[in-house]
């Protein structure tokens, strides 16, 4: 069976699939969001953070897509309460802003 080579873009820097969209786009186009390891769900502003991640693109469809907090649930494979949500899409604002 062959390899599947990683998506690329013109930069030969790897894609990054948005869990809302499904649309591929270099890691400094999405937010990633990350599971740590106390198993708090954060924003990830450097991008490389230890933990199980996700990206959403950095565009108003995605982040205010009601489906958000579930593909953010099942990338992540946790539960994200009402108010964990709130302080993360607070924080994906603050630096959109």
């Amino acid at each position: 069976m062959k390899n599947k080579k990683a998506e690329t873009s013109s930069k030969n820097e790897r894609v990054r699939r948005c869990v809302v969209c499904m649309e591929g786009a270099p890691k400094h186009e999405l937010f990633r969001i990350v599971k740590s390891s106390d198993g708090r769900v954060v924003f990830d502003k450097s991008g490389k953070m230890n933990g199980r991640g996700a990206y959403v693109m950095k565009d108003e469809k995605c982040l205010l897509s009601p489906k958000l907090r579930d593909k953010l649930q099942v990338a992540l494979k946790t539960n994200i309460n009402n108010e964990d949500f709130e302080v993360l899409l607070d924080d994906i604002k603050k630096e959109s802003d």
